[in-house]
């Protein structure tokens, strides 16, 4: 499995293939490619969950008119898994799971970024009309997040 160990990924030689993730799921932050069929009438993207991200998807969101230079996330979730698309624009995602802080430009929706449980996000620099597709692992429970940096670094000890 190709795991992506640097800043930004580009190309898809630093991309996970879809039907690698359930050979083994990734312990780091990492970019997956997703299934995509072009033809003259436009391109088509599909998610299928325990299939293209390594997880049952139970929870989708998506964030949409994102004022100029305002951040979202900043959480960690104690067992939720995500898996983050650029469905249109463009920004940039923090992770850190408490020993190195990476980042990730997405800006095509025929990959995302998959973010494993303990990991500390930040999304920023998003585009004017970007939107940002989010796949989760489970249903919203305040109790599995960790909304200060400090108790979560506290929680991986």
């Amino acid at each position: 499995m190709n795991i992506v160990n640097s800043s930004i990924a580009k190309d898809s030689s630093q991309r996970t293939p879809a039907e690698d993730t359930l050979k083994k799921t990734p312990k780091a932050a990492c970019l997956i490619d997703l299934p995509k069929i072009t033809d003259h009438r436009g391109n088509l993207t599909f998610i299928e969950g325990n299939r293209h991200v390594p997880f049952s998807i139970e929870r989708v969101y998506y964030l949409y008119d994102v004022p100029a230079g305002a951040l979202r996330g900043g959480h960690a979730h104690k067992k939720l898994q995500q898996f983050i698309i650029a469905a249109s624009g463009s920004f940039t995602v923090v992770v850190d799971d408490g020993r190195k802080r990476r980042k990730f430009f997405l800006n095509r929706p025929h990959y995302g970024l998959f973010i494993p449980h303990m990991v500390w996000r930040e999304l920023e620099n998003f585009s004017s009309g970007s939107i940002c597709v989010v796949l989760a692992s489970e249903v919203y429970e305040e109790s599995d997040y960790f909304r200060s940096y400090k108790r979560f670094l506290k929680a991986l000890k």
